[in-house]
């Protein structure tokens, strides 16, 4: 498979069209951001550790049924996935109150959220992500009410099997953002999962295991995600 043409560069990955329809290749960079792009650095093998993590979450899904954009790995930071038609939406499952849901509305940090809570954002840098309701994403035409209610659901279940499978490392899945984008008439997870896009706490410390550590300078972020890494992808012991 050989790489082509640019098709989009974001913050932290670049998208390439490849000579196999229907594929791309995803490149995860080294570059972490934060506060919508108001803080900027380059650090060495951040994109090797998001592109492992994510290949290993992705792949873990699918054993369970969950469809998603990955294909394999070309090589550390280099992915291959289905191009998808992209929908416009992060979806955000939250399980403890932390980070903007404690800023914006009256929830005690570190309180549990039980069922979990969906909020869901419109992908829209030049307006700061705005929240959205069911009505505004059906009424923008971003997907239909079907299409919303199956995008839930997988959500709930992508957050269902994380909890398992992190908790069996000692990890609590605080929360998360996923994309996702049509392969046809099928909805299909797309972007990443990985630390910068979860919020994960130590289960016996309650220490920041993610890109927390970046924005609030609890420490040293690529160690982190070093060790998150190992304990994810490595690890033996499995729900």
């Amino acid at each position: 498979m050989k790489q082509k043409k640019l098709l989009y560069a974001g913050k932290a990955k670049t998208v390439y069209r490849t000579d196999t329809k229907g594929k791309l290749i995803v490149e995860f960079r080294d570059d972490i951001t934060a506060f919508d792009g108001g803080k900027k650095d380059v650090l060495k093998n951040k994109g090797s550790y998001n592109a492992e993590v994510s290949a290993f979450f992705f792949g873990y899904l699918a054993e369970n049924g969950v469809k998603t954009h990955f294909v394999k790995m070309l090589d550390p930071r280099h992915m291959v996935v289905h191009e998808l038609s992209m929908i416009p939406l992060e979806v955000i499952v939250r399980n403890i109150a932390a980070g903007s849901i404690v800023r914006n509305y009256p929830f005690k940090e570190g309180s549990k959220l039980n069922p979990p809570v969906i909020v869901i954002d419109y992908k829209d840098d030049s307006r700061h992500d705005p929240m959205l309701n069911d009505d505004l994403i059906v009424a923008l035409g971003l997907c239909t009410p079907a299409e919303l209610k199956k995008i839930k659901k997988i959500a709930l279940e992508v957050n269902r099997l994380l909890v398992k499978l992190l908790a069996a490392q000692g990890i609590t899945l605080v929360d998360f953002k996923i994309e996702f984008g049509r392969k046809g008439k099928t909805i299909c997870l797309g972007d990443e999962i990985s630390m910068d896009s979860m919020r994960l706490w130590d289960k016996k410390t309650g220490e920041s295991l993610d890109k927390d550590v970046y924005r609030f300078n609890k420490g040293d972020v690529m160690a982190t995600y070093n060790t998150v890494a190992a304990r994810i992808v490595h690890a033996k012991k499995r729900p």
